[in-house]
């Protein structure tokens, strides 16, 4: 039985460094994802005055409550969008001038609902060239606290940015939202932060944090569930099994639950404490779907659905339009130029059975996940090839090794 071993959460390193960079004391990370994601945001840390030693399996990070060591700095962000708008909200709990830029990929990415908000809470904030988006200079000066308004209907990770804020702030902070997607990436959020020892709490649109700052600790990174979607989809594709290790029933991570689909689709699932398992049944069934708590997984479920004996229908997914790149047009003309009928409104695509595809090349817009998800297709349709392949290092340097060995053990099953 294939076992794939994903490499660290994205998610959570992500975060994980926010809060051991706030923490009090020395945190070590164990088994941090180590991509050009994390690595642009363990750099754009010690741009900011922060130490952060590596080991092989390991980060050590120095933590500063008072802030950046550093009263100015230039960061790059790279491609990272919890780079992009973790760090200014980080960089204003702290005292001096910090400005943040950003690949283009990224400059394109909306941060204006965080920006809006940061201001309201007296954050001296300055976008150099277009309105909500980067670049942005910071003039920190510490953050008061209070009551802000937040739209977190394109991308939780401005409620992230600002929960995570919260216990830096001199009184805490109440946070209402009037929109919210990805739900368990908040969650998420949270648990790390209780994990640090703040005070966090959720009561129906309002989000309360105290003030108090957070402890350092060690924090183990579990698997990437977002990653591992490619490799349970293969064993759903082609009949195989395949096991995910250290991702079980106490997962963080809301995109694990991308296997109950699989599991809708006619796949055999197992969750167990600490390990998921996968068992493809050589058919796939069409069902429709939210997928707006988990849509990073979309892809993944639209690169497999052209082989579902029925329509595949994935609703409520319209911010999968402010990604990387547009994925739900991205997935569509992917699908299309393999030959598969595909229709798409504004929040939703249909992906109806496929009765022969055939290999071209497809058009990745440099995003991992468009990558990783017709990776999958690749092993039902001969000759997929990809314009920028590379593009998996966002994410999962190792990806196309990785999967061509799992694509040898299922083989070989």
């Amino acid at each position: 039985m294939p076992v794939a071993e994903i490499p660290g959460s994205k998610s959570i390193t992500a975060r994980a460094l926010f809060l051991a960079a706030a923490a009090d004391g020395v945190t070590t990370l164990v088994r941090p994802l180590r991509s050009d994601d994390t690595e642009g945001f363990a750099e754009g840390l010690a741009r900011l005055g922060y130490r952060v030693g590596r080991t092989p399996d390991s980060w050590q990070i120095d933590g500063r409550p008072e802030g950046p060591a550093v009263p100015e700095a230039d960061v790059y962000c790279r491609d990272g969008a919890t780079t992009a708008r973790f760090l200014p909200t980080l960089a204003a709990a702290g005292h001096g001038t910090f400005r943040f830029d950003a690949s283009a990929q990224m400059r394109r990415r909306p941060l204006l609902p965080l920006t809006r908000a940061l201001r309201d809470l007296g954050v001296d904030l300055r976008h150099e060239e277009h309105e909500g988006h980067h670049p942005l200079t910071v003039h920190a000066s510490g953050v008061e606290g209070g009551e802000v308004v937040l739209d977190a209907g394109q991308s939780s990770q401005y409620l992230t940015a600002l929960l995570l804020l919260g216990p830096l702030t001199r009184t805490g902070l109440r946070i209402r939202v009037t929109d919210l997607v990805s739900v368990p990436y908040v969650e998420i959020t949270m648990a790390m932060m209780r994990a640090f020892g703040a005070r966090v709490r959720r009561e129906g649109e309002v989000f309360t944090v105290e003030p108090g700052g957070y402890r350092a600790t060690t924090y183990d990174v579990e698997p990437d569930a977002s990653t591992s979607s490619y490799f349970f989809a293969a064993a759903a594709l082609t009949g195989g099994e395949v096991t995910v290790p250290g991702l079980g029933k106490g997962a963080l991570q809301g995109d694990l639950r991308f296997v109950e689909a699989l599991e809708r689709m006619g796949a055999r699932v197992s969750v167990d404490p600490d390990a998921t398992t996968v068992r493809g049944t050589g058919a796939l069934r069409g069902l429709t779907v939210n997928m707006r708590d988990i849509s990073d997984t979309m892809p993944t479920l639209a690169a497999i659905a052209p082989f579902a004996d029925g329509p595949v229908r994935i609703e409520d997914v319209a911010n999968t339009r402010v990604k990387e790149c547009d994925r739900l047009e991205a997935c569509a003309r992917n699908l299309r130029a393999l030959g598969a009928d595909v229709a798409t409104g504004e929040d939703w695509i249909e992906i109806r059975p496929a009765e022969r595809l055939t290999g071209t090349e497809i058009a990745t817009y440099g995003d991992h996940r468009i990558v990783m998800s017709f990776a999958v297709a690749g092993l039902r349709v001969p000759g997929i090839s990809f314009d920028d392949p590379g593009c998996v290092r966002k994410t999962f340097p190792g990806f196309h090794e990785a999967f061509a060995e799992l694509t040898r053990r299922l083989e070989l099953e």
